[in-house]
């Protein structure tokens, strides 16, 4: 699969892999697995989204922030494995949101990244997600996310 290719064709360029904002590592592989740290919707060092959706980041934004979140772990998984060939397929996602009392569609903004990795991949970029509604998020960001893939 040639997913800068198709990352090309749906408007997006695969970035270089974002650098850890604490003391851990950018992603780690075990055996046929490589879980890749949480990513927040970074470009070029400055975050897409703040604040709580949908009170500060309306919800079309805070899923192209999720989308966001998607591309820059496929970045993380292209440094780890140097080859796409090596990726089989999106195993998992786990999307956090941060949401305002009483706000319920969490599940929406998480289509940002999962939309994203389907059109990428096709049949491998489909997944089993979980996504949850938090308080607070890392620097204040609206949306982050976690990736877990099949890797030979």
């Amino acid at each position: 699969m040639n997913v800068e290719q198709k990352l090309a064709e749906l408007g997006w360029t695969l970035p270089e892999a974002p650098k850890p904002i604490a003391a851990y590592v950018p992603a780690v592989r075990s055996g046929n697995l490589l879980f890749v740290s949480a990513q927040l919707p970074t470009r070029e060092g400055k975050l897409l989204a703040t604040g709580k959706v949908p009170s500060a980041v309306p919800i079309p934004l805070a899923q192209q922030a999720a989308a966001l979140c998607a591309v820059n772990a496929l970045a993380v998984a292209f440094a780890e494995l140097g080859d796409w060939q090596r990726l089989v397929r999106v195993v998992r996602i786990g999307v956090f949101v941060q949401s305002d009392d009483g706000f319920g569609d969490q599940a929406k903004v998480a289509n940002g990244a999962s939309e994203l990795l389907q059109q990428v991949m096709g049949d491998a970029g489909r997944h089993a997600r979980a996504t949850i509604g938090v308080n607070a998020l890392p620097l204040n960001t609206a949306v982050e996310a976690e990736f877990l893939f099949e890797v030979r």
